[in-house]
């Protein structure tokens, strides 16, 4: 097959300096996808204003992990795995401050978490569904202290609420933290993260909770390999009478490019 997928971009600069990045993503058979508009403000920092691409707030930190290809968890396998995801997948705003000291925040919000994402001349206002708005923050900071063998260490962590107008219900609370680490060709990750949902019958569950790690080794420009685990344990409202449930995966990759070519294989 071939796809039919396009997306347009665009650029330029405000009289104040400012500057200002376009994109409009469509998928297949001309099917609208995402928008954003990103504003550099220079000492002021960033302003994105984005309609669902989940690269914002902590979505942008669910898996962090080095990989030759794709997490455990994906390559179609269906596992169910809950990761976080906060305000990215709806539409939504989000500031980036400049980075001081190696170390860069942001804060997004998202007004209305159950409305879906829209395109020219629609609009997402108030979905009169079970949630309200959305709210995360979250930060990275690469301690380098001023030494080479540090430059390539990241430590970052994040956390994301959700408005739950339902009165017999809590808000949903997410967080995630982790750091990764690249020294050479080598790049390594640990991570944890959790999902409180927020629901109250006997029957639904309660929480989340994953525990990531993986190692990458470039063993050239073309050639990588990488190992991976993830674990998810879910647990219900009421225990004992639903026991929590773990999941382990684990996944050998290994991926080769040549020129506009990719050969990738994963033992999941």
């Amino acid at each position: 097959g071939m796809g039919s997928n396009l997306t347009f971009k665009g650029s330029g600069e405000l009289d104040n300096g400012w500057t200002f990045d376009l994109t409009v993503a469509m998928l297949n058979n001309d099917a609208y996808s995402n928008t954003n508009v990103d504003i550099g403000m220079g000492s002021l920092g960033k302003l994105n204003i984005n309609s669902g691409n989940s690269g914002n707030g902590i979505d942008a930190m669910d898996d962090k992990m080095p990989t030759a290809w794709e997490e455990p968890w994906g390559n179609a396998l269906g596992t169910g795995v809950k990761l976080v995801s906060g305000s990215g997948p709806q539409s939504n705003l989000m500031y980036t401050t400049p980075t001081i000291a190696g170390t860069t925040v942001t804060y997004t919000t998202a007004p209305n978490m159950g409305s879906a994402d829209v395109a020219d001349k629609g609009y997402s206002g108030d979905s009169a569904g079970t949630t309200g708005a959305g709210h995360d923050l979250t930060i990275n900071i690469n301690p380098s202290l001023g030494t080479e063998i540090l430059t390539g260490l990241n430590v970052f962590a994040g956390a994301h609420q959700t408005q739950n107008t339902v009165a017999t219900e809590n808000n949903l609370y997410e967080g995630v933290a982790g750091l990764t680490f690249d020294i050479g060709p080598i790049s390594l990750g640990y991570a944890r993260s959790g999902v409180s949902t927020g629901q109250e019958a006997a029957s639904e569950v309660d929480w989340y909770k994953n525990a990531m790690y993986g190692v990458a080794f470039n063993i050239n420009d073309d050639l990588s390999v990488s190992y991976g685990y993830h674990e998810s344990t879910q647990g219900f409202v009421r225990p004992g009478t639903y026991e929590a449930v773990d999941l382990d995966m684990e996944s050998w990759q290994v991926a080769y490019t040549m020129g506009g070519g990719s050969m990738r294989y994963a033992d999941t």
